[in-house]
Parts: structure tokens; C-alpha cells; sequence
């Protein structure tokens, strides 16, 4: 069934709202962006935002969506590529959005919306990072843990600015078999 035009100029609004908090939470940072400041940005009344969303959170977790969405389908289309370059890829995604990732692991214990979404994307991005360490070989019994490492290995190269050269052995060494 075909949308309604208010329903297309609704979902087009909150769409709008979207992006003009994932330009701000991304350049600006997540408690920095007001809700009076970000409807300025997207060009509505500051009550207006609430008719869409719940909450500021609601709105992050709408912001990362929109974020790991476009991700994804950019992360699909490099399945040719060596994988030490998708894990590399991944680990640059991440580190651009790093204020995003800390505004997450900070709220977490305040927010389960932020909670929930939190351990849906790890969920994903460990069913994700098992399937390529199981492609590199890694043997069924060391799955699980390398998997755990891989991820605090890429958390902590969100944490700790280092050389390109040095991100992409620690990648390489994350999927050696």
C-alpha cells in the first residue's frame, strides 16, 4: 500500500531530524547538542522533535541506526577485499564516530534504550567479526575468545591514537589463525 503524503512528510521529517543530530553528535558531541540547538539544525520547533522521539536518547540510538546502516551496506560491498582491510575499515568507521561510541559506553548504565541498542550491536558486529576470524581459520575452540579480544582490541585502538601501520598489524595479527 502506497504512503499517505503525511505519512511520506512525517517519515521525510524525522529523517531530517536524523541527520542534522548525526552532523552535530558527530562534530559536536552528543552532551554538547542541545534539543533546542539541534531543532535549530533541523529547522522545527524545539517540541517538534518529540512528537518523533522519545527522548535525546532515542534520538542517538536513530543517529547510530542511520550511522551503522550506511556502514553496512558499504562494509557488504567490500566482501571481495582482503579481510585485514575490512577489519582496518571497520576499526576507521568506528574511530570517525568515536565521540558516538564513548557517548554510548558512558550512558549506559543511565539509559536502556541506549543499553538495548548497545547490546544489539554488539551482538551483530560479533556475529560479523566470528564469521571473518572463522573464514581466517581460527579453530571452532578459540572462537569465542578470540572474538572477545578482537573486540576490546579494536575498542582500545578507539582509545588510543596510534600509526596507521601499527592499526593495520594489529589487525593482521587479530585475524591470524
Amino acid at each position: 500500500m502506497a504512503k499517505t503524503k503525511r505519512n511520506q512528510d512525517k517519515e521525510d521529517k524525522r529523517q531530517e531530524i536524523v541527520a542534522a543530530a548525526r552532523a552535530l553528535f558527530i562534530e559536536e558531541g552528543y552532551e554538547s547538542t542541545s534539543m533546542s540547538r539541534l531543532a535549530a539544525a533541523a529547522g522545527v520547533a524545539p517540541n517538534t522533535i518529540y512528537w518523533y522521539f522519545q527522548d535525546k536518547d532515542e534520538v542517538l540510538v536513530a543517529v547510530l541506526d542511520a550511522e551503522f546502516s550506511a556502514n553496512a551496506q558499504a562494509y557488504l560491498l567490500m566482501s571481495e577485499s582482503d579481510p585485514v582491510d575490512r577489519l582496518l575499515w571497520v576499526a576507521k568507521q568506528l574511530a570517525r564516530v568515536n565521540r558516538l561510541v564513548s557517548t554510548v559506553h558512558s550512558r549506559l548504565d543511565k539509559s536502556p534504550t541506549i543499553l538495548a541498542w548497545h547490546d544489539e550491536f554488539h551482538a551483530l558486529s560479533e556475529s560479523m567479526l566470528r564469521h571473518e576470524l572463522q573464514q581466517a581459520g581460527v579453530a571452532a575452540d578459540k572462537l569465542e575468545a578470540r572474538v572477545k579480544i578482537s573486540v576490546f582490541a579494536i575498542e582500545g585502538l578507539l582509545t588510543h591514537s596510534i600509526a596507521d601501520d601499527e592499526t593495520r598489524a594489529i589487525c593482521a595479527a587479530l585475524l591470524n589463525a
